[in-house]
């Protein structure tokens, strides 16, 4: 499985997407949703969008999530953030949260559970 990792911390995208990778995943990293579009649009092979809330640029993680379920309908998401929790309604379809600070291990069987539905 292929996932992408939208992260504006630095720190954060590099030890995530290194233990994603570590747990068998292809992982591509983006710092903003700006970024994370263009890599969805010439990497088809990209099952997850792993996305924070908090980022700069044109579009929040919501926002790019919104984006992704509209264009990309087969791509799950995970959203995450340590400042907001979403109401339900305004998280995609078929998408999961996941408040910081995370788990890796809790990522991980995210996408696993995510895999087992194809």
């Amino acid at each position: 499985m292929s996932v992408l990792v939208v992260e504006d911390e630095g720190l954060i995208l590099m030890t995530i997407a290194d233990e994603l990778r570590d747990a068998g995943f292809t992982v591509f990293e983006a710092n903003n949703a700006d970024h994370a579009v263009k890599l969805l649009e010439t990497h088809p092979e990209i099952d997850v969008l792993f996305t924070d809330i908090d980022m700069p640029g044109s579009m929040d993680g919501l926002r790019l999530s919104a984006a992704v379920r509209n264009k990309w309908p087969p791509i799950r998401i995970i959203i995450t953030s340590g400042k907001h929790r979403p109401d339900n309604s305004v998280i995609p379809e078929q998408s999961l949260f996941v408040p910081k600070p995370y788990v890796t291990a809790q990522i991980v069987t995210a996408i696993r559970n995510f895999s087992s539905l194809h």
